[in-house]
């Protein structure tokens, strides 16, 4: 349901600079947890993978990378609450070192949903890194091992976060605010 139309150029909350200085700090503290090892990344789609990309550009370890399509937004601007796979892994994950990599760690439902279905496929140890942390709007009692910003209770665009499809490009994080219609 729409409650109103969108802003046509949302305001920057965090710039494409503090962005990627907070993504080489995240990716130092990765590359020196995992020294010596090789972490397996398995990025959240479709949000972080922009973020996955420089994360493991900055980082100084081997890595492997796989992908897995988590949906609960539909076209609106809160989580259903319905969470559900829409791309599986690609490889097994048993007895590897698993890093969820998430753009926007929110209610907490998706995450423990992750843990819960990575979990049964019983990985070495299973950790998270988000770009961005809601902790206000916590529902489900789950933490990142990494976070690169919390935010307020703010509905956000660009750096591979997108509103019905759109402002995914951006190379800055923007705040997505809604008018009233007439």
């Amino acid at each position: 349901m729409d409650h109103g139309k969108v802003d046509q150029v949302p305001e920057v909350l965090l710039s494409r600079y503090e962005i990627e200085e907070r993504v080489g700090v995240l990716a130092a503290a990765i590359t020196k947890d995992y020294q010596g090892r090789t972490p397996h990344l398995v990025g959240i789609l479709k949000g972080a993978w922009v973020f996955m990309a420089d994360l493991i550009r900055h980082m100084d370890i081997d890595v492997t990378v796989d992908f897995l399509g988590i949906t609960s937004y539909g076209s609106g601007t809160h989580s259903s609450g319905e969470v559900k796979i829409t791309k599986d892994l690609d490889v097994s994950i048993e007895g590897r070192e698993v890093l969820i990599v998430e753009d926007i760690l929110d209610t907490g439902r998706t995450l423990k949903y992750l843990e819960e279905v990575l979990s049964v496929h019983q990985p070495h140890n299973l950790r998270v890194v988000t770009l961005l942390d809601k902790r206000s709007r916590r529902i489900v009692p789950v933490k990142a091992d990494y976070v690169g910003f919390e935010i307020a209770e703010i509905f956000v665009v660009g750096y591979g976060l997108d509103f019905d499809q759109k402002y995914r490009q951006l190379p800055d994080i923007h705040v997505l605010r809604h008018t009233p219609l007439p």
